[in-house]
């Protein structure tokens, strides 16, 4: 079956003016990105590109259909000259108070594609706006709207060609009921209720700093200790990173120091597959919150032998509270920079040929 790019206009392809109507060539700009993006997913994937497009009155007085295709059929063109072809063009000339189901997020337009020889549970509305996101809705399609979702057409490219990198894992003891789900390629929203406050605090910052959606609830004895909830989330979260992973395939694979108030704190890593854990920090408080400072360590041995990393962890400085955040943090961020993955290489970084 053939899969399609359900693809708005004004937002997603040429910068949207003030006044919503790029009505002259002065107004023409293309979004950041796009072009070289839509080359590389029409001459590596198989998708079928079609425009929608909601252009509000357009052949009315108000809007004049002179002044829409000067500067719609420069785009078409430019497009064109760069290998990006469109397979079909639907634009909408409604305005919104007449509520036609021709209009975004009515569907419509798309009857051949809703009756047609097409698989829309994997295909996608590429937009900006939530009319865009109901329409993928109403479709019953996938969608990648900027804003939202997706930050850039570098990370639609992305997810179309390499995939999402979503994982989660659950794991049960009589000890402890953890479960973890987490999106590398998200957004920092973070819902994270372990049963301690403190360090429920440091995990959002691996969530919040690394740019990744994380959830994590855990159901632990703390009537006997923190132990478990502490080692046992370190190892469901390593894992549930690996997983999300997947091949390794175009990963900077290296990981970051930053300061916080008195602390340098430095951690080095390397997704490499070879599990290592080296500790260089000295706290002389018995807890931070109601965190004990042994389990630091202990956590970060349990997440580095289940994600299957090398870790190297340094701090320095007085604060202590400032030390462990300053730890996590430099984490968070050393994964973002290994895990940045470049579809353009998209090779697996290493000479021996597997990892």
């Amino acid at each position: 079956m053939k899969r399609a790019l359900f693809i708005d206009r004004d937002g997603t392809i040429l910068v949207e003016p003030a006044d919503e109507q790029i009505d002259s060539f002065d107004k023409f700009q293309f979004v950041p990105g796009v072009i070289r993006n839509l080359h590389f997913i029409r001459t590596k994937l198989d998708f079928e590109f079609v425009l929608v497009s909601n252009q509000d009155g357009l052949g009315t007085d108000s809007y004049p259909e002179a002044e829409f295709w000067p500067t719609h059929n420069l785009m078409i063109s430019t497009l064109r000259s760069e290998g990006v072809e469109f397979d079909d063009q639907l634009i909408d000339r409604s305005f919104p108070e007449e509520n036609l189901p021709t209009r975004k997020p009515g569907t419509a337009m798309l009857t051949k594609y809703i009756a047609g020889d097409y698989d829309l549970a994997n295909s996608y509305v590429i937009g900006d706006r939530q009319t865009d996101k109901q329409m993928a809705q109403n479709l019953g399609c996938k969608y990648l709207i900027l804003g939202d979702n997706v930050s850039s057409w570098d990370a639609i490219a992305e997810q179309l060609f390499a995939g999402e990198r979503i994982a989660s894992v659950r794991r049960t003891t009589k000890e402890t009921d953890i479960d973890i789900c987490l999106n590398l390629d998200g957004t920092g929203q973070c819902d994270i209720h372990t049963g301690l406050g403190f360090f429920d605090h440091m995990l959002e910052q691996i969530g919040k700093h690394g740019g990744m959606d994380l959830r994590i609830q855990v159901k632990g004895d703390l009537q006997v200790d923190e132990h478990h909830t502490i080692e046992d989330t370190g190892i469901a979260l390593g894992e549930c990173i690996a997983k999300a992973i997947g091949d390794k395939r175009g990963i900077e694979r290296y990981g970051y120091t930053l300061p916080m108030d008195d602390c340098l704190c430095q951690v080095a890593l390397d997704f490499g597959g070879r599990p290592w854990l080296v500790w260089d920090a000295d706290f002389h408080r018995e807890r931070v919150g109601d965190m004990p400072t042994e389990m630091f360590l202990h956590f970060f041995k349990s997440f580095s032998d289940a994600a299957r990393i090398n870790l190297n962890i340094k701090a320095e400085g007085q604060n202590e509270h400032h030390k462990i955040e300053g730890i996590f943090k430099a984490l968070a961020r050393s994964i973002k920079m290994a895990v940045k993955r470049d579809i353009y290489k998209y090779q697996l970084p290493s000479s021996k040929g597997t990892l």
